[in-house]
């Protein structure tokens, strides 16, 4: 599945590196910025709904949350060893 939590992950920390190029000009960097700041929201946006998911999921399962349902791993986008 494209645009897992791991693909996620990627994303930021390819941001971290762009932003820590020390070969980057001030406007490069400047942008860098924006874009980091913007990809931050979308970020914490999707980690938010993810834990809403998994919240939900506990309160249906009487406290429980198990990994393997299908309909929670696609919703949280969790891959299968064999997706990946």
């Amino acid at each position: 599945m494209k645009n897992s939590l791991t693909d996620l992950n990627d994303h930021l920390f390819c941001q971290l590196e762009r932003l820590g190029d020390e070969n980057a000009s001030p406007d490069q960097i400047e942008l860098e910025i924006e874009r980091a700041k913007a990809i931050a929201g979308v970020a914490d946006r999707v980690i938010h709904n993810a834990a809403i998911i998994l919240k939900a999921r506990e309160q249906a399962n009487g406290g429980n949350v198990t990994l393997g349902n299908s309909k929670t791993d696609h919703l949280l986008a969790l891959e299968n060893e064999s997706d990946a």
